[in-house]
């Protein structure tokens, strides 16, 4: 049910409706009080013009009444509006923005926002596309509204790893102009759906970037309803990037556990902690069982919380070949880790006050003692020289 419009100036009424229609909501339109009984009181939102304001002074005082115009700075609207109890007094067309988010949030929905985890390798091959696409498969699979939204355009496209090459559906290039505040449901409806999921990926032009305001748009109308939206980022910066940073409730840093993939990494902590609230490094074991560095050896060489370990998954990667998408196997391995990844980060908030100062006051640890924690006791020092 959308708002209830009154007025009967036609250039207000023109305002009005462009702006229910930028909302994605359909309002009823009066002249004057309804005269059905019960309309008045069950508008989710009344906007009344301010010719209208007399002929709705006897109304029901209710909240959510607002007194919208153009020409707001004489006193006796303020008084019209102490009359009819509104809430607020709007004049456009400096008002648009704010009721065009207040209009959609009556329409779709105040409620919580989504939680919103972007994952990043440390380096190229980390497998952060295959954690990205599996950790919202195992999100949907458990019954949470879920959006994967691919913002790596180099990275061969999402609808592959999910076998999606052909569903019907939206890609980026066509939100490239998008901007101020989208409809969630409009969003979802026009984007392929994917094993219970919603997928916003990359077509197979040429396009190569869309501008941070589409950026903006379209995450801001993803979060919107709850539930979970995965962001598979690029190594790369731009305000594109920046954006999607922006919106993350936490990202995780997928680093293989070798000196060199965590030097790699050491480049993307730099350039991503300041702009996300909450970084983590979710680890990848070495190829050669027993080797490579200790997952949290490789948290410690990077400052990072450790989110977890990825396991291998032989059975993900021969799906993959099928069209099978990862973390599908409700049995896997990692379906299992993105489980338990979800239970621990449920609920991903700011980092508390003063902890980030906290940590920057922290003892600086001797690049010597990392590599040792890292090796155990394979580490050694040089013949002859002195530890780093």
């Amino acid at each position: 049910m959308g708002p209830l419009i009154v007025t009967e100036d036609p250039v207000l009424l023109d305002d009005l409706l462009r702006l229910c229609a930028a909302a994605g909501a359909r309002p009823l339109v009066l002249a004057t009080l309804p005269e059905r009984r019960g309309e008045w009181e069950a508008a989710p939102l009344v906007l009344v013009g301010d010719d209208a304001a007399a002929r709705t002074e006897r109304a029901p005082r209710r909240p959510g009444v607002l007194l919208v115009g153009r020409n707001q700075g004489e006193p006796a609207v303020w008084q019209w509006a102490v009359r009819i109890g509104a809430e607020h007094v709007l004049r456009l067309p400096d008002a648009e923005a704010w009721l065009v988010d207040r209009i959609a949030d009556v329409v779709e929905g105040a409620g919580r926002s989504a939680r919103t985890v972007g994952v990043v390798g440390g380096r190229g091959g980390a497998g952060a596309s295959t954690l990205a696409c599996a950790l919202a498969v195992t999100a949907a699979a458990g019954g949470s509204r879920t959006v994967l939204v691919d913002a790596d355009p180099l990275g061969g496209g999402l609808d592959v790893l999910l076998g999606g090459e052909q569903a019907e559906g939206l890609r980026w290039p066509a939100f490239a102009r998008s901007r101020g505040r989208m409809a969630r449901r409009a969003l979802e409806e026009a984007l392929p759906e994917l094993h219970g999921l919603r997928l916003l990926s990359w077509d197979r032009s040429d396009t190569a970037e869309v501008p941070p305001q589409a950026v903006r748009a379209v995450l801001g109308a993803a979060r919107r309803g709850g539930g979970t939206v995965v962001v598979d980022l690029p190594r790369r910066a731009g305000g594109e990037v920046a954006e999607a940073l922006a919106q993350l409730d936490l990202a995780l840093l997928v680093v293989p556990a070798e000196l060199r993939a965590v030097a790699a990494a050491r480049r993307m902590a730099a350039v991503l902690a300041p702009e996300v609230r909450d970084l983590r490094v979710a680890v990848r074991p070495a190829g050669a069982p027993g080797g490579g560095l200790a997952p949290d050896a490789v948290a410690a060489l990077l400052g990072l919380d450790l989110a977890g370990v990825v396991p291998y998954d032989p059975a993900a990667v021969e799906a993959q070949e099928t069209g099978t998408p990862p973390g599908s196997g409700p049995r896997g391995p990692l379906a299992r880790f993105c489980r338990e990844l979800w239970g621990r980060v449920a609920s991903p908030g700011p980092v508390p006050e003063g902890e980030a100062e906290a940590r920057g006051r922290e003892e600086p640890v001797r690049r010597g003692d990392l590599f040792r924690a890292a090796l155990g006791d394979a580490w050694a020092p040089a013949p002859g020289g002195a530890a780093a």
